[in-house]
């Protein structure tokens, strides 16, 4: 099937792009690496399998990757070019040198500085977006690049374009966006807004600084305990985090929106404590006599409401 998509897609690009191989695959799309034949550099296609791109699909996935192609961030891949025709829709994007969040995270948990500085860079690019009302709806680290000592987040509007705002679409037999990092209100059907992709992102930072998402089991199991349970408090996972960050996490995951992050900045703001914090505390390390890390840890999550 994707020899044959590959196909279809070199001849409806043929003298525009070429194809040159498959970069990657996921649930609903495939990457491939092509030449971007008018202006001489390479570049990446992304195109949605046959089964997704029916009519009404196609101009969705138009109408939704124009406005997005609007979005001109340091921390947001750009779009490039896109069409739907012959049964596909495809969009084209820069090649991205470096690596998938997902792909650093198979090391294990990172450095608590890491963790606040790509939630923070992922935080910026989504109060970007949300400040000219688009909103993602699918973060995960699939969709986070590390290139260039930045976090780069990827497929903004491609779930809209695919889900016509219904997050109760099913696509190959998954619902629409990733089960690990759905908020409750996708899982349940309602609209998603700003403050879905908050919630998405405290899972993301939650498994940047353990390891693991904070709801694990098959698909079912979690999107059950996204709706229902309190999350494990990151420190009890990995001891040594500091409060704040549980703070900061059950706040970020709240099962109401309106007991989470209202705005992506509050959250930002936050993560550029912590890593002011974290920063003061390493460079504080041997100094058995200073108390400065500690102190302004208790400040910190006094202002956050802890005790």
């Amino acid at each position: 099937m994707n020899s044959a998509i590959e196909a279809q897609l070199a001849a409806v690009l043929q003298g525009t792009y070429r194809i040159e191989r498959e970069l990657g695959r996921g649930a609903m799309a495939l990457v491939f690496l092509a030449t971007d034949l008018r202006h001489g550099r390479n570049v990446a296609v992304k195109v949605l399998p046959p089964e997704l791109a029916t009519t009404a699909t196609a101009e969705r996935f138009l109408r939704e990757i124009r406005i997005t192609a609007a979005l001109q961030h340091s921390n947001i891949l750009p779009l490039m070019d896109s069409g739907a025709s012959e049964g596909l829709c495809w969009y084209v994007m820069p090649v991205v040198e470096g690596e998938s969040l997902r792909t650093r995270l198979a090391a294990g948990p990172l450095p608590l500085r890491d963790v606040a500085k790509i939630g923070m860079e992922v935080g910026n690019a989504l109060a970007y977006a949300h400040a000219r009302d688009v909103v993602h709806r699918d973060i995960k680290p699939e969709n986070i690049m590390l290139s260039g000592g930045q976090a780069i987040v990827m497929d903004f509007g491609l779930a809209r374009a695919i889900g016509a705002g219904s997050s109760r679409i099913t696509a190959m037999g998954l619902p629409l966006g990733t089960p690990a990092y759905m908020s409750p209100e996708q899982i349940q059907g309602d609209d998603a807004d700003a403050r879905s992709d908050v919630y998405g992102l405290g899972c993301v930072i939650y498994e940047m600084a353990t390891g693991k998402p904070p709801f694990v089991g098959n698909l079912g199991q979690v999107m059950r305990m996204h709706v229902n349970d309190a999350v494990v408090p990151p420190s009890q996972k990995r001891p040594g985090l500091p409060s704040p960050l549980d703070k900061l996490v059950a706040k970020a995951l709240a099962k109401k929106p309106a007991d989470r992050y209202q705005k992506a900045e509050g959250l930002v703001h936050d993560l550029e404590v912590i890593q002011a914090i974290a920063t003061l505390e390493a460079s504080a390390e041997g100094d058995a006599k200073s108390s400065e890390p500690k102190s302004a840890w208790k400040k910190f999550l006094d202002k956050l409401g802890g005790a």
